[in-house]
């Protein structure tokens, strides 16, 4: 069972699934759906729409240079492997998933900080464009002119009136 990539999008396309369009020049382009393939017709760049992989990888979206995914890395020809480095190998797996989950996480928080820095700069820039409008408390103490003038409004309580049904 061999499992292809979706040429526009990079999602994993099954046997029996998807369309398979070959050009004039003998080119194979695999898509996992209709949605990818019509994309592809209407000639746009997979870099340039936001939900494919690829614009998520060039705009920093997903972890891109992680060596862990070197193993993933599709080989044409077999390989012929030793016993020692196979069990090297399978001690090692768990390593990997553990570094590779701890540099996602990582990865992560870099992300959620550069949105909170962002975040922090537009407030301050909102404030700097505002500031005339505040006035410090010290102000307000010099000058009483500042202040806003004390209203007292006297408010009388009313007596409420019992509401009769009408007579006929």
């Amino acid at each position: 069972m061999r499992l292809e990539k979706c040429w526009f999008c990079s999602s994993t396309v099954y046997p029996g699934h998807g369309i398979q369009f070959v050009r004039n020049d003998a080119k194979i382009f695999r898509f996992c759906r209709s949605k990818c393939h019509k994309n592809f017709k209407m000639k746009r760049n997979p870099r340039k729409v936001k939900w494919t992989k690829a614009y998520r990888r060039v705009h920093g979206k997903d972890m891109t240079k992680d060596s862990t995914f070197e193993f993933e890395r599709k080989r044409n020809r077999p390989e012929r492997y030793d016993r020692n480095v196979k069990e090297d190998v399978l001690k090692a797996i768990p390593k990997i998933a553990k570094i590779r989950a701890i540099r996602e996480e990582t990865h992560h928080k870099k992300m959620k900080q550069g949105k909170h820095e962002k975040l922090r700069r537009e407030a301050e820039k909102e404030l700097k464009q505002g500031i005339n409008m505040v006035k410090a408390p010290s102000v307000f103490q010099q000058d009483p002119s500042y202040t806003l003038p004390a209203i007292k409004v006297k408010v009388s309580q009313q007596k409420s009136v019992e509401n009769h049904p009408m007579e006929e």
